[in-house]
């Protein structure tokens, strides 16, 4: 075992399907200590039924937290080997009903002596271990159930990677990149319009020399991500947040976060009580990115945009 001193807990997976393999392993002995032949991966089914006159798939799915797929596949092989019994609902010809056979019922009698001693093993295994097992069984379940490790992995892969990103101030040389950077997405999903040709046409004309700002963001020096903050004609909404982009290659590393958060705190240093922007609906992800930054969806001011169905405000502080 000396891979899990070397991995340590990266190796988590590894160490607890080993585990799991020698439990299982043990499992099939003590049936057959016992002269039960059962198959370990039977067993959550065989003790529901044993419990339970009838029971439906779906419902035996529900409790022992397995899919539909997977119990229905179980159920086949203990009919196969004669444990279940299958029928049709009386009440419903829709339902299918499912049951322990005689030879079932026989084994639920027998497998009695092997609960009594198997507990009393595992008993007398805790009371030997400084640690209880079973109860943090239950904590790290209950806390996968929150969030799953491929969630925190990939929130920790996020985090690492979005590390790498500087959000710089616009300079001449990314006017392209602001340009094609848009274009992209626009191109993707809808038309380009007027208003975005005045925009990415000249931006320094159009959003800088009017008291605006533009951010870029950049991994390993290259131009991935922008976004704007555009002054406004409006005494409600005097700030807009707009023309965010980031490049397909670099989506998934909390670029559109990073750049979103550099837009407000521009906006709260320039004292501005609110920030309005507009989107499609159609556009999920950013939808998302908006509502975890805190906008909430407005009647907004008559748009010049064709695209647009939805506008948000976020209040600042």
């Amino acid at each position: 075992m000396k891979i899990f001193e070397q991995l340590g807990r990266v190796a988590l997976g590894t160490r607890v399907r080993f585990f799991g393999e020698k439990i299982a392993d043990d499992a099939t002995k003590i049936y057959s200590l016992y002269d039960i032949d059962m198959n370990p991966k039977w067993f959550p089914v065989f003790y529901v039924l044993s419990q339970d006159e009838e029971r439906t798939i779906t419902s035996i799915a529900d409790e022992i937290g397995h899919s539909h797929a997977s119990v229905s596949k179980i159920v086949k092989e203990m009919m196969k080997a004669r444990l279940i019994l299958e029928k049709t609902s009386r009440q419903d010809k829709r339902r299918t009903l499912v049951s322990l056979s005689k030879s079932g019922q026989d084994m639920a009698r027998k497998i009695e002596a092997q609960y009594l001693d198997v507990k009393a093993a595992v008993e007398e295994l805790s009371a030997q271990s400084k640690n209880d097992l079973w109860k943090a069984l239950e904590e790290w379940e209950y806390l996968f159930a929150q969030k799953s490790l491929f969630a925190r992995v990939a929130e920790q892969k996020k985090k690492r990677e979005s590390a790498k990103v500087e959000i710089v101030p616009y300079s001449r040389k990314y006017r392209s990149a602001f340009l094609e950077l848009n274009e992209e997405w626009i191109r993707t999903y809808f038309k380009i319009e007027q208003a975005d040709r005045d925009a990415l046409g000249d931006p320094e004309g159009y959003i800088l020399k009017r008291g605006g700002f533009i951010f870029i963001a950049l991994l390993n020096n290259k131009p991935v991500g922008v976004c704007a903050l555009i002054k406004r004609d409006d005494p409600t909404y005097p700030y807009e947040l707009a023309k965010m982009a980031v490049a397909p290659e670099a989506r998934g590393k909390n670029i559109g976060w990073l750049l979103g958060n550099a837009v407000v705190e521009k906006a709260k240093e320039l004292k501005a009580k609110k920030l309005f922007l507009e989107s499609n609906t159609i556009l999920k992800p950013a939808i998302s990115l908006y509502e975890k930054l805190g906008f909430k969806k407005v009647v907004g001011p008559p748009t010049p945009y064709e695209r647009c169905n939805i506008q948000m405000e976020l209040k600042l502080k």
